[in-house]
């Protein structure tokens, strides 16, 4: 009897590494590994998009269309080139305009891809059919996409076999045009029973000629029982990586799940098991300096009680221990159940998952929702579309408050189109302004990046990669931001493990005439205003001598991706300002001072 050929997608270049490093591996240093996997006979890869677009022009200082061409070159044409787009926003963190969203499908064809894997974390199909459309009109796949998660444990009313078949039939009904369908997990939370019954009522509702695929990540520890199930019921692909980029946080090894199909009437591609042994050798050489995080590594018991995905897990760890706040991290994951629950349980992926780490984060620094994180506050108010259930009433009054923003059913796609910063033109003009290539490629990385792209196109952004000999001290990783003084004078400096290329810059003092005219808090009993968390300053929105109000907003930092108010405790006279735009602050330090 013939085996039932199953499709494997290789996740190593693009999921793998985001959910082990955060993304931050050069080009150079893995493309020989894309040559040993395409002699192991692997044609299929995910190799772009997600947040291993903007992480090489925010950490890496490598143009990510560059290098999607080179990988495509190294291919060969033939291969089925994958990225993962996330709808309305599609590489971004925000939701695009409509301007932006076709640029980006333009870009992401002309720069090597193959097929567009499109999904949106709060399953509201409306977010899929612009993007869909778009990706149609430049002819790559469009594989359309239903997420998953299991919901903390009581909570009901989304995320079980009913509603991804609404969902489904939401996506069938709305005449989207597809070419395959993904039941995508990025928490590897599903547990097996209902994947079998989710993959059975598609594979019913979709008929047999339908391409249908499951993506997992190991984290929760079910990944391979997952998919064993999902096999059963009928899936046609699923995605694989390989070691050391394998299992853990992000997808079942290759050869695991070649294992684990033995004798049964699956083909996962006829591998040579040697030469993908060989692949997984040259992948390791390639990696040796690469600091892997031990948690990337780990099956964590506590993610079906608060789904965090694998890819986003050592992202968050990582930049905890850029801030040396590391030992906070099982309070924050453990807060995030109350998050999600209160949340309207949308899927924990890009970006809702950030929204629920940042709003965990906030919780635990500044108290039980004494601050709303604005992408979490956007989110229950419906910036981003409807949520699986209506948030709670509370959560959505406070954020309404403090956003200053009302709840809205308005398409988010209409208010993308409103914001001048969204524009083709507007970007162009900055381009222009800083004198700068005016390309559809530079629009692009500009508009998704902000002032960071803008930094990589000036050749000004900071190498941030984790490479190197890696020691611990007694006490744990060293690595974060810290303020030194060297004969004398104080430096804002970044210690990182390894050689990583790290900024120092010497921390400005308060002008003399400002500071004479307004004596520092602690030279005549004022207010000093200290920073709450480890960051770094965004902004600066008051000067020395002016009047504030209680409550109001005098700085924003920015920590774990999200913006931080800083504001005034009470009602004064701005007397200092203890840092500059850019510094990096520690938990406990002066940043500003009332008389």
């Amino acid at each position: 009897m013939t085996k039932k050929y199953i499709d494997i997608m290789d996740t190593t270049f693009r999921d793998g590494f985001q959910s082990v490093f955060g993304g931050r591996v050069l080009m150079e240093d893995f493309l020989p590994a894309v040559e040993a996997a395409k002699n192991a006979g692997i044609s299929h890869f995910e190799f772009g998009g997600g947040a291993r677009f903007q992480s090489l022009f925010f950490y890496l200082q490598e143009n990510a269309f560059d290098m999607m061409d080179k990988f495509r070159e190294i291919a060969g044409p033939k291969a089925n080139l994958q990225v993962l787009s996330r709808g309305i926003n599609t590489v971004m963190l925000d939701t695009g305009s409509r301007e932006m969203i076709d640029l980006f499908a333009k870009m992401f064809a002309k720069h090597g891809t193959t097929t567009v894997r499109n999904f949106d974390a709060l399953n509201d199909v409306n977010n899929l059919i612009y993007s869909a459309e778009c990706i149609k009109k430049y002819n790559m796949n469009h594989e359309v996409v239903v997420t998953m998660m299991d919901l903390p444990p009581g909570c009901t009313g989304a995320h079980d076999v009913a509603f991804y078949e609404k969902t489904l039939r939401s996506i069938l009904d709305s005449g989207i045009v597809f070419d395959s369908v993904c039941f995508k997990d990025a928490s590897g939370t599903s547990n097996p029973h209902k994947v079998y019954e989710t993959i059975s009522m598609a594979r019913k509702l979709l008929g047999d000629s339908v391409h249908l695929r499951l993506h997992m990540h190991e984290t929760a520890g079910v990944s391979v029982v997952s998919y064993l199930a999902a096999l059963d019921a009928g899936v046609n692909g699923i995605d694989l990586a390989a070691s050391p980029v394998s299992g853990g946080t992000s997808q079942p090894d290759i050869l695991t799940m070649i294992h684990a199909t033995k004798g049964t009437d699956y083909n996962l591609g006829d591998f040579d098991v040697n030469k993908i042994l060989k692949y997984e050798e040259t992948l390791s050489k390639c990696l040796k300096d690469y600091m892997i995080p031990p948690e990337s590594t780990q099956v964590n018991p506590i993610i079906p009680f608060s789904p965090m995905p694998g890819g986003a897990l050592t992202a968050n760890t990582q930049m905890m221990r850029d801030n040396g706040n590391l030992e906070k991290f099982d309070e924050v994951l453990l807060a995030m159940k109350e998050v999600v629950e209160k949340g309207g349980y949308g899927t924990s992926v890009t970006p809702v998952s950030q929204f629920y780490w940042q709003q965990a984060y906030a919780n635990v620094m500044f108290g039980p929702w004494k601050q709303i994180a604005p992408g979490y506050g956007k989110m229950v108010l419906g910036y981003f579309g409807k949520t699986p259930v209506e948030a709670d009433s509370e959560v959505i009054k406070l954020a309404s408050k403090q956003l200053k923003l009302e709840p809205t059913n308005e398409n988010p796609l209409d208010i993308a189109d409103r914001d001048e910063k969204k524009s083709i033109a507007y970007w162009t003009k900055v381009l222009e302004d800083e004198e700068l290539s005016v390309s559809d490629e530079n629009i692009f990385i500009a508009a998704s990046c902000d002032k960071k792209g803008i930094a990589f196109l000036k050749g000004e952004g900071p190498l941030m990669v984790r490479k190197g000999k890696y020691t611990m001290t007694q006490g744990g990783d060293m690595s974060g931001n810290y303020t030194v003084v060297v004969n004398g004078k104080k430096y804002s400096v970044q210690v990182a493990q390894g050689d990583a290329d790290i900024k120092i810059t010497e921390v400005a003092k308060p002008a003399a005439k400002e500071a004479s005219s307004a004596p520092a808090a602690s030279a005549v009993g004022g207010t000093k205003i200290t920073s709450q968390t480890p960051g770094n300053v965004w902004k600066v929105l008051v000067n020395v001598g002016d009047k504030v109000t209680e409550g109001q907003k005098i700085m924003i930092l920015e920590a774990m991706k999200m913006e931080i108010d800083v504001v005034a405790p009470k009602a004064g006279t701005i007397a200092s300002i203890d840092v500059t735009v850019d510094s990096a602050v520690q938990a406990g330090q002066l940043l500003a001072s009332l008389a």
